[in-house]
């Protein structure tokens, strides 16, 4: 699990640390900079496989010309936070998949190199003070001093569980070091860790669910959820070829929709062989996905997201709300609370929706945080909603959401910091 992200100089954010959970909510107004947190993670994923700086900035097209990767959003230069020449994005993993240990892995980027980008330093630490690798400073270097600059230069461990750090790996700078150096003779330690810690950025999903692409039916055999919801007939039927699976999808269904659910029915197109969805309620009456309603359909594309057998370790939801009726909020809440935690699955999501805070969990509350863009100021800023004054107690009379939509969380936190300031003087 991810239990933190550091932004420094990327898009808007001059300096600020995001804390993760289980269920990590995000609130803030339009244009305050919570899509560019999904940028983020979305720069670790390309990181995770494998790409080079220029697919993971510019997109990644296959030999078809086709796009396997979209690129992030804005131009190269919007990436870089303006006025300053690089980046750092810096991610903590509790106890990756196949590993014991915490780690920290920090990778800076700059301009230069043939793609407009390259990596200039990069890290990766076990439990805050060992170091698998690190990068090695050029100044005085021989092999700088040569004239290699088409290398960075890493410092990796020389045995394990030892901070002093062995010989010289040179990897390429327009990709970074922790899918590189698994190619290269060092420790398997080394490479179990860079490998793992690789494997949780790649093991992402971001879904933007789309009612349109969710109501065409789907090849049979299709196990994947699309991030759009394509293929929602086919991943559902095969939630429910488990009996046990089944049950649990169609109570929550129950919970989650007005509608009276006996059944869920994938007749195949007769012509096309392609697999439909519909509902069949106790009273045999029968609804297509042509004929449910775009919240019934988000809410079968979380649960096939959440419910399917080999979910990623990661989701996240833009403005998870959308197409929602409020009366069904906090159902959606209990799904995703509750499967975070059974499952190990973490979900990130960004709202409008001030009624969600007085609906979730303490423990959701504790890892929700707010963006927003103070007075006078380019840059965003990110911070615990929990850390707000006043707000624990405002959100037990549920006065918090309100609050919240008058945008009394960005005024409480600009009197924090100019109080801060005076106080620093």
């Amino acid at each position: 699990m991810i239990t933190s992200i550091r932004l420094v100089n990327f898009k808007n954010f001059a300096d600020e640390t995001l804390r993760l959970g289980p269920f990590t909510v995000i609130v803030g107004a339009n244009a305050s900079g919570k899509s560019n947190i999904r940028d983020a993670f979305r720069f670790l994923h390309g990181i995770g496989r494998g790409y080079t700086l220029a697919d993971v900035v510019g997109g990644r097209y296959g030999a078809g010309g086709h796009i396997e990767w979209n690129p992030i959003r804005g131009a190269a230069n919007e990436v870089v936070r303006f006025g300053h020449e690089s980046f750092s994005i810096a991610a903590t993993l509790k106890k990756p998949k196949g590993l014991a240990k915490t780690m920290r892995h920090r990778i800076e980027v700059g301009a230069g190199g043939r793609s407009g980008f390259r990596v200039t330093g990069e890290k990766l630490v076990e439990n805050g003070y060992e170091a698998t690798y690190t990068s090695h400073p050029p100044r005085g270097d021989p092999v700088r001093e040569q004239g290699d600059d088409e290398h960075l230069l890493l410092r990796v461990a020389k045995k394990e569980g030892q901070i002093r750090l062995g010989h010289r790996v040179a990897v390429r700078p327009d990709q970074p070091a922790l899918t590189q150096i698994r190619s290269h003779k060092i420790i398997r330690a080394c490479r179990d860790e860079a490998e793992a810690v690789a494997g949780a950025f790649a093991d992402m999903r971001f879904l933007d669910l789309a009612p349109d692409l969710m109501r065409q039916p789907s090849f049979p055999g299709q196990t994947v959820l699309g991030d759009g919801g394509e293929n929602l007939s086919t991943v559902l039927q095969g939630i429910c070829a488990d009996a046990k699976r089944k049950g649990v999808l169609t109570e929550w269904i129950r919970e989650l929709t007005p509608m009276d659910v006996q059944d869920l029915e994938f007749p195949a197109d007769p012509i096309t062989g392609r697999v439909q969805l519909a509902i069949r309620e106790t009273d045999g009456g029968r609804v297509s996905a042509y004929g449910a309603s775009d919240g019934t359909l988000r809410f079968l594309a979380m649960l096939a997201a959440l419910l399917g057998p080999d979910p990623a370790r990661l989701y996240f939801f833009e403005e998870i709300d959308n197409d929602l009726h409020p009366s069904r909020l906090h159902l959606l809440l209990d799904l995703i609370e509750t499967q975070t935690e059974r499952s190990g699955v973490q979900v990130v999501t960004t709202t409008h929706s001030p009624e969600l805070l007085s609906m979730m969990s303490d423990r959701t509350f504790a890892d929700t945080s707010v963006v927003c863009r103070l007075p006078g100021a380019t840059e965003a800023i990110i911070r615990p909603v929990s850390e707000i004054p006043q707000a624990a107690e405002l959100r037990k009379s549920q006065e918090l959401g309100r609050l919240l939509a008058d945008g009394w969380m960005e005024d409480a936190l600009a009197v924090t910091r100019n109080r801060d300031r005076e106080d620093g003087e």
